[in-house]
């Protein structure tokens, strides 16, 4: 049982809230820096999202500001604890690797805070740490124990075979994934992700995330990824190397962003471009196993050429009779016909939602880049739409835009 924090120490953090609004992402770069210069840590992250402008310092130092200013309110913490070991199940992050973060936090904020840092504040902010990195801990030992328990679960880096690679656009790839070891698989959370250790020998590894794209079942997953043009190679790596009959390892599902098992209220799927990837898992699963349900199956990309698994979603549609398929083409191409290749001209609108959609009577999921869910977020917010009926997930680590 972790003891509670002292009213001292909680007084002390709180009163560091100013200098963390100023000065949060230089805490955090400071804090990377210092870290990484230990090799065997430094192989734990998605560099991806690191770097001057990436999104994971602006994440990070969203998450220690929130922390601070409701460190005497755990409660309003609960989504960010989750959200955080499950990003720790993916990328294999173990008890005592918790020392090493803690040390490099503690210097960074000694560092770039100065005669500000007095031994006080440090002392209450390695408290602070402790505290929460022990409720981590805690949390993620009943994750691990879940997965274990779970048939076809297992614990840290597993090899899977591609036992099928398919284009299903001009940027998507689908791969079929099967375990090497020829055992089962764990249903996963239709919504969450597996995390990949990808790369060529001799080369630098990569860690990356992509949402499952197929309902849960015993026997495969399947991942359906954009080619990246820019960006650190993990989805260029996928596309152009791995080829059927490479081995791939991966750790077991994860994720808070998923379709509860038996859903409630109607349903309205919304993604933008390859944000499709959880919605195809969750209106499969529905089709399966969720007669009756009203679903709202709402896609935006930009042409046929950019759209993928269109047929696949029709098919599962007509064949439940409860699912509606609405199609949006920002920048359709000369042979896109309105009513024929897709729905509506332009981009996905609240003004559209409420008018063809139960907005205020259905779970809503969002998924697809940042300018996307930050109107459709937002505006569903400003639309009334109840926040717990909000579920959202993210490319990479939640800005502080959408953490706010």
């Amino acid at each position: 049982m972790t003891e509670p924090l002292s009213p001292q120490t909680i007084a002390t953090v709180k009163a560091t809230v100013p200098a963390l609004a100023d000065h949060g992402p230089r805490i955090t770069k400071t804090m990377y820096a210092r870290l990484f210069e230990d090799a065997h840590i430094r192989e734990l992250f998605n560099h991806s999202n690191q770097g001057d402008d990436g999104a994971q310092l602006h994440a990070l130092a969203a998450s220690i500001l929130s922390y601070a200013q409701n460190i005497d309110n755990l409660g309003a913490l609960a989504p960010m604890v989750e959200r955080i070991a499950n990003k720790h199940i993916g990328y294999h992050i173990l008890p005592e690797h918790y020392p090493y973060v803690g040390t490099a936090l503690l210097g960074a904020i000694k560092e770039v805070l100065g005669d500000a840092a007095t031994d006080e504040v440090l002392a209450a902010w390695g408290e602070a740490y402790w505290f929460l990195a022990d409720i981590l801990k805690g949390r993620e030992a009943v994750m691990r124990e879940q997965i274990e328990a779970a048939s076809g679960g297992w614990t840290g880096w597993r090899e899977f075979v591609v036992a099928e690679k398919l284009r299903e656009s001009a940027v998507i790839t689908s791969f079929v994934l099967r375990p090497r070891d020829g055992g089962p698989v764990m249903r996963h959370k239709p919504g969450q992700y597996l995390t990949f250790r990808l790369g060529a020998p001799g080369k630098p590894v990569m860690k990356r995330n992509y949402s499952i794209s197929c309902a849960p079942n015993d026997d495969h997953y399947r991942i359906s990824v954009k080619r990246e043009a820019r960006g650190q190679g993990g989805s260029r790596f996928l596309h152009d190397q791995v080829l059927v009959g490479d081995v791939l390892e991966i750790t077991p599902p994860a994720g808070d962003f998923f379709l509860e098992a038996e859903p409630q209220r109607p349903v309205v799927l919304l993604s933008g471009g390859v944000g499709l990837t959880p919605m195809v898992s969750m209106v499969e699963t529905i089709a399966a196993h969720c007669p009756g349900l009203a679903t709202h199956y709402v896609h935006g990309t930009l042409n046929s050429d950019t759209h993928a698994l269109d047929d696949h979603v029709r098919t599962l549609a007509a064949r439940h009779g409860a699912i509606s398929v609405s199609t949006f083409y920002d920048d359709p191409g000369p042979l896109d016909v309105v009513g024929e290749t897709y729905d509506v001209p332009g981009v996905i609108t609240v003004d559209w939602l409420k008018a063809n959609t139960p907005l205020h009577e259905a779970d809503i999921f969002l998924c697809g880049p940042k300018p996307f869910l930050r109107a459709l977020v937002g505006g569903l917010s400003l639309a009334g739409v109840a926040a717990n009926r909000i579920h959202y997930e993210f490319f990479g680590p939640a800005d502080e835009l959408l953490a706010a």
